[in-house]
Parts: structure tokens; sequence; C-alpha cells
């Protein structure tokens, strides 16, 4: 589920400097993990949420994302469908450009906040994935 175009997405993803990724872990198993080391590699300030993590591939977390103390270009969710309404209010709170709901995380509620903020929002898509196919990965 997603409220933007792939021209859109396109673009807000290329334009974007800072991700916030909530339920950052540095356990290298989990998609999180991958998914940051992929996007920092690929030039990304990554932020990582977590409030029992201190650290995740040596950046410090933050608890949540009422921390920050700037507007994220994109939130990028890793947390169980159950909290995803309660992260979007936050994301919105913040002004994101985009908010992401990573693969098998899935909210009506989550989807109508963004809309009511007017926030992009994508949902049940895996970052990497939609970042390859939107043709996002440069030959260098």
């Amino acid at each position: 589920m997603t409220n933007v175009s792939d021209e859109q997405l396109k673009e807000l993803i290329k334009n974007a400097k800072t991700v916030a990724i909530v339920g950052a872990s540095n356990k290298p198993e989990r998609a999180s993990n991958g998914i940051m080391k992929f996007l920092m590699k690929n030039g990304y300030q990554c932020i990582p949420v977590n409030p029992i993590e201190k650290e995740v591939l040596g950046v410090p977390t933050i608890d949540s994302l009422d921390e920050l103390t700037f507007e994220p270009d994109i939130v990028d969710v890793f947390r169980q469908s159950a909290f995803a309404a309660e992260v979007v209010r936050e994301a919105c709170g913040k002004n994101a450009k985009l908010i992401w709901l990573q693969e098998g995380v899935e909210s009506p509620e989550a989807q109508k906040i963004a809309a009511v903020s007017g926030i992009p929002y994508v949902e049940d898509k895996c970052i990497f994935k939609e970042y390859l196919r939107l043709g996002l990965v440069s030959e260098k």
C-alpha cells in the first residue's frame, strides 16, 4: 500500500538525506541491520531508533522519534504492526517527508494518520527492494 506514484517515490528517496530507522538492531541477521548498512553505504545519514540498543553500526541510538532535533526525510519502521500507529504519529509530529513501513508491517490506523497529515506513506514494502526496482542504484 502506498499513496504515492513510482515517480514521486523515486524523487523522495533520491532527494532524502536522513533516515530514522525505528527498530534498528545490532543483530546482523535482522533486516533493519542490513537495510541500515545499505542506506549508509549509499550516502544516507541514518539515525537508529531503539531504546534498548546504545548504538547500531557505530551510530548512537535515540529512544524515540521525539528525540530528533530535525525533520527526518524518511522514517523507516521495523516494528510490529501493533506499534505502527504510535510510530507514525511521532513521525508526523516530526514532519517526516516519507513514512515507510517495512515488509510485514501494516496498519489501517497508521495509514489514516499519515493521510490526515498529508505525508507520503508506504507500507508492507522493503525499501531496499523498492530502491532496486526504481533503478536508484547507480553503476560505479
